[in-house]
């Protein structure tokens, strides 16, 4: 089996249209690696220069926000699903 990874419209060019990406289990961190290996430019959508979560992109597996549980570090198992939000600002 695999991951599913839900794309935000925003980041959908770079993987050609597609609404959801199957990847490989592991960590997030591994996640966001095969990510970037299926659809180059995605990883530096998501990562800052030091390698961490950007601030304004929200990811949660299976609707848990990885913030609040490990990190990068978070487990993402088979037939699990990663969503990936970009923080909404304004006013």
């Amino acid at each position: 089996m695999a991951a599913t990874v839900r794309i935000p419209t925003t980041m959908r060019p770079l993987t050609g249209g597609e609404k959801q990406v199957s990847v490989e289990p592991g960590s997030l961190s591994d996640v966001i690696a095969a990510l970037e290996a299926q659809h180059p430019g995605l990883g530096e959508r998501l990562l800052d220069d030091e390698g961490g979560l950007r601030k304004f992109v929200n990811v949660f597996v299976d609707d848990d926000d990885v913030r609040f549980l490990d990190g990068l570090e978070t487990p993402v198992a088979d037939g699990i699903t990663v969503s990936i939000i970009p923080a909404v600002a304004g006013g």
